[in-house]
């Protein structure tokens, strides 16, 4: 079974939306939860997040940066075309049921991942304050998205160029100065600005849900690819997450093995890694 593109939308220069047809997985998915997809035969299995989903349509939406060879080779197809594989939904989903007032922080593609979150807690009546953080105001995505599932929404950028200038934890500590009392924070977005969320909001003793993204195989915990050390034990992402308590992670463990396989998917974007029978995507 082939998995058609119903819709591809460039967000950036390096950032694309695609709908895809997948009515089973549509059915089932939740806010958190995250697919696999192989584009071919000749691919590798690769892991995004569900972004948003249609029951009714029975589609899929995932955001995807072009940061490796198979996110290149994706992004070089076009509506109409069609994925060989989009195994999911995976992993747990978020548990954000009973949070009166929650500020949901979202960093660069992050947000991507941040916005079910809290068009989840809009619609169950929630109030939700997010920040969103970008490089620049050239890779903001998803501002109308957020601000219509959102009671207050903050766009900051590392140069200023929006307007607003510094990282997400400068505008989440004046809004908790402030007097904003929150039940939550759910940050989702680079390791070191997920860690820096986390150290901010332990001071105040707010509970802090992060999703992490270690490298991952399989998606059903046989592979151990994606382990991460929470509160001292060793869980896998793909099943005992994609969430965690981020006062519980050991960020420096998760940092090195983010590393780990840096150089080898520079060579393989270097090299191209010719595949026959792509035709006009080797």
């Amino acid at each position: 079974m082939a998995y058609k593109i119903v819709k591809k939308r460039v967000l950036s220069s390096q950032v694309f939306l695609m709908e895809i047809e997948a009515p089973l997985v549509a059915k089932k998915a939740q806010p958190g939860q995250f697919i696999i997809l192989r584009i071919d035969e000749y691919g590798e299995r690769v892991p995004f997040t569900v972004a948003d989903f249609d029951a009714e349509k029975g589609t899929v939406t995932i955001i995807v940066q072009v940061v490796g060879k198979t996110t290149q080779d994706l992004s070089k197809l076009e509506e109409g075309e069609t994925i060989l594989d989009f195994a999911g939904p995976l992993g747990l989903p978020t548990h954000l049921e009973g949070l009166k007032k929650v500020a949901v922080i979202g960093g660069g593609l992050g947000t991507a991942i941040a916005y079910p979150q809290a068009k989840k807690l809009h619609s169950l009546g929630a109030e939700v304050h997010a920040v969103l953080g970008f490089r620049d105001k050239t890779l903001i995505i998803l501002e109308n998205e957020m601000h219509n599932v959102s009671d207050k929404l903050i766009v900051t950028t590392d140069d200023g160029s929006n307007g607003i200038k510094g990282f997400v934890t400068d505008r989440l500590k004046e809004l908790i100065d402030s007097g904003e009392k929150y039940d939550a924070v759910i940050a989702i977005g680079p390791l070191v600005m997920m860690r820096a969320v986390s150290n901010l909001t332990k001071e105040y003793g707010i509970k802090t849900i992060v999703s992490m993204n270690p490298v991952m195989i399989d998606g059903t915990g046989m592979c151990g690819g994606c382990r991460v050390v929470v509160g001292g034990e060793t869980r896998f992402a793909c099943v005992d997450g994609p969430d965690f308590d981020g006062h519980q992670i050991d960020w420096q463990a998760a940092l090195n093995r983010q590393m780990m396989f840096k150089e080898h998917e520079k060579r393989a974007c270097e090299e191209g890694h010719c595949r026959i029978g792509r035709g006009s995507h080797a």
